[in-house]
C-alpha cells in the first residue's frame, strides 16, 4: 500500500483532531487489520499446544453447542 496524503482536521487553535482517508485506503486499512488479527489468533493458538482437530469436527462441534 503507497503511503497515503496526510490530511488533517483541525480545532480552532489548528490541533488535529480527526484523520480524512479515501475510501480505498480505509477499506484497505480494514482488510490489513482483519488479516493481522488472523494471524494473531492463529500464532497463539499454535502456541498453545492444544491439539489440532478437522474442521468438520470443528465445526460440528460448534453446531452442537449453539443448540
Amino acid at each position: 500500500m503507497d503511503k497515503p496524503k496526510e490530511r488533517y482536521l483541525t480545532d480552532a487553535s489548528g490541533k488535529r483532531t480527526a484523520v480524512v482517508l479515501d475510501i480505498s485506503e480505509y477499506e484497505q486499512l480494514l482488510a490489513d487489520a482483519e488479516a493481522l488479527e488472523e494471524i494473531r489468533a492463529y500464532d497463539e493458538a499454535k502456541a498453545s499446544g492444544d491439539p489440532a482437530a478437522p474442521l468438520d469436527d470443528a465445526v460440528a462441534r460448534i453446531e452442537r453447542q449453539r443448540q
